[in-house]
């Protein structure tokens, strides 16, 4: 969802820097960059050991939920081609789920911009024990959606984000948006998802599913 549907990313980077400044400190670009596709408490832990303070985790936790809640509710911008492909996916009847390692209650806000219209299952960060990269929240997703992973095409912005559905036995198509996105034996990397079609899906997806080892 961040960075890949909407550009989101940006508000994470505001309500980081809003924690940052609540504990004392600055966080810096590189701890900010190592957070990209990462999980709540996770970002959390990394903000306190850039900044060398020890703090509560809950509380710390609970201060970025709200700051970054306040900044969705303004509304979400769309990545460009993102909402485009998601119509084409939902007019051709493919079955699709949204895999995030945002929480739940700031999911359903992004959706009011999404459209929750669009997914026939969301997978949240809350919602799951070992978020991205670890392959639980992809293999959760293609189990609601009653398919097997190496059935489904994954679309991700991040280094995080693309292992998770790749370990997941997804096939991936990278689309970076504020930190590269490594080569992978499943993976295609596009700059943009613009002029991305269902036919493109199709054809990625079997070119290798049939011509690799899962």
């Amino acid at each position: 969802m961040d960075g890949t549907l909407v550009d989101s990313e940006k508000i994470w980077d505001v309500a980081l820097a809003d924690l940052a400044s609540m504990l004392g400190g600055q966080l810096s670009p590189a701890t900010r960059a190592a957070m990209i596709g990462g999980n709540l408490y996770d970002s959390v832990s990394m903000v306190h050991d850039d900044l060398g303070v020890r703090a509560d985790p809950q509380t710390s936790g609970r201060f970025l939920l709200e700051r970054a809640r306040t900044y969705f509710a303004r509304g979400l911008p769309w990545r460009p081609g993102a909402r485009e492909l998601l119509d084409a996916v939902h007019t051709a009847g493919l079955p699709a789920a949204l895999v995030t390692s945002t929480h739940r209650h700031l999911v359903d806000l992004a959706l009011h911009t999404i459209g929750p219209h669009r997914f026939d299952a969301v997978v949240c960060g809350d919602e799951v024990t070992h978020n991205k990269p670890h392959p639980e929240s992809y293999l959760r997703a293609a189990h609601l959606l009653g398919l097997t992973p190496d059935s489904c095409l994954a679309v991700e912005d991040s280094p995080t984000g693309a292992a998770s559905a790749e370990a997941a036995g997804c096939v991936v198509l990278a689309v970076p948006a504020e930190i590269p996105v490594p080569a992978g034996i499943r993976r295609m990397i596009r700059t943009s998802l613009v002029g991305v079609t269902v036919d493109y899906l199709t054809d990625l997806h079997g070119s290798f599913t049939h011509h690799t080892v899962p």
